[in-house]
């Protein structure tokens, strides 16, 4: 049985694939299984697969599934002690998994690895900067549970999950868009610590269809994690002192009523910013965002 379970996540970049899946067999690190799956691929995905992924198993949904459920089919079929996610236009390092491992095995609380990395366009070129209007993302190693209320601070590609994890918490939440990771890391950093390795080893590709660019889609994704979060950080008091949290909650409400507000949704938006005011009443940010939600939608919207 192979030790770690790459799961292949493709879905029409067949630009892309061939240099993602020649990342793979570059690892120096080579006890792995391939699971490949293609999520409804018109380009000729499902074929390059058939004829160059030679012992990968291989996984064609008749339906587009979307990345989540699509996950949970190929996680279900995972055998491996730890299970890799690899989306299809991202690129590894050759030691990336042997970096992970290393740091895995000498850490025994921690359920999840990830690793520095860094931006490229469609020709593999080094983009410098924050060409998607955010740093490559990283954490420190250990507890990070209250950093990822901030913002997702871990890039699929770049993650190496204890299997154990997901048989104790379950599997991703399929009716997100694009932020069922992000929700899937903040329960697995619940429970387990968190590393990261210092090196780039995981290259995050900007192009013309990254998810990212699809605002409405991520609104509504951001919506429903700050409204399912806001509850959970209750609890986060019996593990953090009372000031840590309390910015964290106030966060938390803020970025919801921005959300909802985008949404159109503005009274719902000024009970979230009135909320993190009761949070922390000195956070000036929010006040200004509750006077911001009574101008136009497309007025806020420019604020953001």
């Amino acid at each position: 049985m192979a030790r770690v379970s790459i799961l292949l996540t493709c879905f029409n970049h067949i630009r892309f694939l061939p240099a993602c899946y020649e990342g793979i067999l570059s690892q120096t690190f080579k006890d792995y299984e391939i699971i490949a799956i293609d999520d409804g691929s018109t380009d000729g995905t499902r074929e390059w697969l058939t004829e160059h992924a030679e012992g990968a198993i291989l996984i064609f949904n008749e339906n587009n599934l979307g990345t989540y459920a699509s996950l949970n089919v190929a996680l279900n079929q995972a055998k491996g002690e730890f299970v890799a996610i690899l989306n299809d236009d991202d690129l590894w390092a050759p030691k990336k998994l042997e970096s992970q491992l290393k740091l895995m095995d000498s850490m025994p609380q921690v359920g999840l690895v990830h690793t520095d990395g860094g931006f490229i366009d469609g020709d593999d070129k080094k983009l410098k900067g924050s060409p998607l209007g955010f740093e490559f993302p990283r954490t420190k190693s250990g507890d990070v549970s209250l950093a990822l209320v901030y913002q997702n601070k871990i890039i699929a590609s770049a993650a190496l999950v204890r299997k154990t994890c997901f048989d104790s918490i379950g599997t991703f939440n399929e009716a997100y868009f694009g932020s069922g990771d992000w929700e899937m890391w903040i329960r697995i950093a619940e429970k387990w610590h968190v590393g990261f390795v210092k090196e780039i080893l995981t290259y995050y590709r900007v192009h013309g269809t990254n998810a990212s660019h699809k605002l409405d889609r991520i609104w509504h994704d951001d919506e429903m994690l700050r409204k399912w979060l806001a509850p959970r950080l209750e609890r986060y008091n019996e593990q953090f002192d009372e000031k840590p949290v309390k910015q964290a909650k106030a966060h938390n409400y803020a970025a919801l009523g921005t959300v909802l507000t985008l949404n159109g949704k503005a009274r719902e938006g000024r009970r979230a910013y009135a909320m993190s005011l009761a949070e922390d009443p000195l956070r000036l940010k929010s006040a200004l965002r509750y006077v911001a939600t009574f101008l136009p939608r497309d007025a806020f919207r420019k604020l953001n």
